[in-house]
């Protein structure tokens, strides 16, 4: 564990230095650009003029060129009008930027904070919800294949009329429209929905986190795999030695649906335990993945649904707007909840490995 804590440190203090170096030359070539390093009128772009435009101060430029070098007044024309066009340009570019230019500064820093802050909380709790998710819909489909496939070898009859009844064909409509849902992006769900709801809310964006986009099929399909792979290995018929509860239905005699559905799922005295606990040590090594995707689809989300106020949004916003300065601490932020969910993954694997040499 130290090894990867050192590896991850590593990583966020150079990719920290890099942005760092990328602010300090973005901020640089700013400055250059305003300054119009080279010119030959840059000595002469102190002088103020309030509106390029105005025949009045711009006369009025000519003269005191002509005062100040009486002998050269057709180059004071030309440099003149390189001044003019200079200011022309600077004037138009304020008009232009007014609200939009930003620097990063305290303000606006603060500001980042709290819609990262923001997006922090609906992050915790859709990968909290994800992970429950995943666990209790990949366990209930795998108790009902095993249920499925004992009826089918021990009482054909009525597998055979469960299959073909009318609740059998309705659960299956329900289902596939269920997948209909589940793996459709998060914009069609948003926009079919938006009259009924507050997209703005805190709410909607978990919503749309959770369901959308195909997160939560796709790892329940990963879980249930693990399930069925776990199923098979030869540790299994050890276990069933120990005369251990083989009743694969959702019931007080197989699974309880209280153990299903609890948070912390135990199912002692029951063969799926085993089965449940090795399935379990393989997916938190896919946390790390399914939090990238995760962070991928909310990112997707508050810039297709144009959710102002919201860090990602902010994110198109400022990269609009040129403020790459503001643009790198928003990524940098980004990285950083991706690097923290890699070390409490890491963590929760080196707890398990723990937790198995100790047995």
């Amino acid at each position: 564990m130290k090894n990867k804590l050192i590896e991850h440190i590593a990583g966020i203090a150079f990719v920290t230095m890099l942005i760092v170096i990328l602010m300090f030359v973005f901020s640089t070539m700013r400055k250059n650009e305003e300054t119009y390093a080279g010119s030959r009128v840059k000595e002469f772009l102190d002088i103020t003029i309030q509106n390029p435009d105005d025949r009045f101060q711009r006369t009025l430029l000519k003269d005191v060129m002509n005062i100040f070098y009486p002998d050269r007044a057709e180059y004071n024309d030309t440099i003149v009008r390189e001044i003019l066009t200079i200011k022309s340009d600077q004037f138009n570019k304020r008009i232009q930027s007014t609200n939009t230019k930003k620097s990063l500064s305290t303000t606006v820093f603060l500001e980042l904070t709290g819609m990262y802050l923001k997006f922090l909380f609906v992050y915790i709790v859709v990968m909290i919800l994800t992970y429950y998710g995943v666990q209790t819909l990949g366990t209930w489909r795998f108790v009902r294949e095993k249920h499925k496939e004992h009826l089918s070898i021990h009482n054909p009859e009525l597998y055979h009329k469960n299959r073909f009844s009318f609740t059998s064909f309705a659960f299956k409509l329900l289902k596939a429209f269920a997948y209909l849902i589940l793996f459709s992006p998060a914009y069609v769900i948003a926009y079919s929905i938006r009259t009924e709801f507050n997209t703005d809310s805190i709410f909607f964006m978990i919503f749309l986190g959770v369901i959308s986009n195909g997160l939560l099929m796709m790892y329940t399909n990963k879980f249930h795999a693990f399930l069925v792979s776990e199923s098979r290995k030869g540790y299994i018929d050890t276990a069933r030695v120990k005369n251990l509860n083989e009743e694969f239905t959702i019931s007080h005699q197989g699974i309880p649906l209280q153990s299903l559905i609890h948070p912390f799922k135990k199912f002692k005295g029951h063969l799926f335990e085993h089965i449940f606990r090795n399935a379990h040590f393989q997916y938190l090594a896919t946390i790390k993945e399914q939090a990238s995707f995760l962070i991928t689809g909310l990112v997707i989300i508050e810039m297709a649904l144009n959710i102002q106020g919201h860090f990602n949004y902010e994110l198109l916003r400022q990269l609009l707007f040129q403020n790459y300065s503001i643009v790198l601490v928003i990524v940098a932020m980004i990285f950083y909840t991706v690097k923290f969910t890699e070390i409490v993954t890491d963590y929760l694997i080196h707890r398990e490995i723990k937790r198995y040499e100790n047995r």
